[in-house]
C-alpha cells in the first residue's frame, strides 16, 4: 500500500553499499521505518531528504514492517542543527527521546507538533537547555511519567520552599524531607519554571531569560527524574554531558 505522510527523520543507518534505513516520526502513522534505496549515492534524489532532522513530505510503499521510500520533498531542512555541534547534540537528544519512548506506529499529532516546534526553537537560536527540558517534560506527560508539581507529593502541603524528589515523583515540603534525604532543594523560581515546562506548549515558547542558578537546578531535577522513572541510557545526553565538561 502507498502512503503519503509528513514526517521528521529521527535517525538513519547505512544498509549495504548504497542504501539507508531511516526512522520517521509521522503525524499520521507515528514512528515508521523505511528503506531509502540508493540514498547514499552522490546523485541520489533521496540523499537530501533522508538526512537527520529533516521535516518533509514522504511517499513510501509498505506491506510489512519495513517500508520502501519512493519519493520525498523537504518542507524544512533544519540545516543549522546538523552544522553546529551543540545544536546537533541537543536536537539528537530530542529525536532520541521520541525514538526510544514511543512504540512503532503509535501516532500522536500533538507529539509530532511538539517535536517540530522543538527543533524549530533550536533552529531559531532559543536556549538549548530550556528547549530540551521543555521537550523532556512533554515526553514524560505523554508517556504517563509526569512529576507531581502542584503540591507536596507526600502530604499535599504547599510552602514557599520546596524540594524536588525524583524518587518520590515530584516536589516535597520541608516536613517530608526525611522521606527522601537526597531530595534537591529548589528556589521558588525553579519550582515555577518546572510547572511552566509542564504547562507550556512549545509552539508558544518565546525568548526567555533564566538565571544560571535556576537553569542548573532544573537540569539536576530533570536528569534525576528521567534517570529514575525512564531509566534509559541516552546516547545523545551522554554526549551533551561530555560537551558540558569542556565548558567548565
Amino acid at each position: 500500500m502507498i502512503y503519503r505522510v509528513e514526517g521528521i527523520v529521527l535517525r538513519g543507518i547505512d544498509h549495504g553499499e548504497g542504501n539507508k534505513i531511516i526512522a520517521l516520526y509521522t503525524k499520521e502513522m507515528g514512528k515508521v521505518s523505511v528503506m531509502a534505496r540508493g540514498a547514499k549515492k552522490v546523485k541520489s534524489r533521496l540523499g537530501a531528504v533522508t538526512q537527520l532532522f529533516i521535516y518533509g513530505d514522504f511517499v513510501f510503499y509498505k506491506q510489512s514492517d519495513m517500508g520502501t521510500l519512493n519519493h520525498g520533498e523537504i518542507i524544512h531542512s533544519y540545516r543549522k542543527l546538523r552544522e553546529d555541534l551543540y545544536l546537533s547534540a541537543y536536537a539528537s537528544y530530542m529525536t532520541e527521546l521520541v525514538d526510544r519512548m514511543t512504540s512503532a506506529e503509535d501516532a500522536s499529532g500533538y507529539l509530532f507538533e511538539q517535536l517540530k516546534a522543538g527543533l524549530g526553537a533550536l533552529d531559531e537560536g532559543k536556549d538549548m537547555a530550556v528547549v530540551t527540558h521543555l521537550f523532556e517534560m512533554k515526553m514524560l506527560m505523554l508517556t504517563g511519567y509526569a512529576p507531581e508539581l502542584d503540591q507536596c507529593v507526600s502530604c499535599g502541603e504547599i510552602t514557599p520552599y520546596m524540594f524536588f524528589s525524583a524518587m518520590l515523583g515530584g516536589v516535597i515540603c520541608g516536613k517530608c524531607r526525611n522521606k527522601d534525604t537526597r531530595a534537591t532543594p529548589i528556589q521558588e523560581g525553579t519550582w515555577k519554571l518546572l510547572r511552566l515546562l509542564r504547562d507550556l506548549d512549545i509552539r508558544r515558547l518565546g525568548n526567555i531569560t533564566i538565571k544560571d542558578q535556576t537553569k542548573a537546578e532544573i537540569k539536576v531535577c530533570m536528569r534525576a527524574y528521567m534517570d529514575t522513572h525512564v531509566g534509559i541510557q541516552w546516547k545523545a545526553r551522554s554526549f551533551i554531558e561530555q560537551l558540558e565538561k569542556y565548558e567548565l
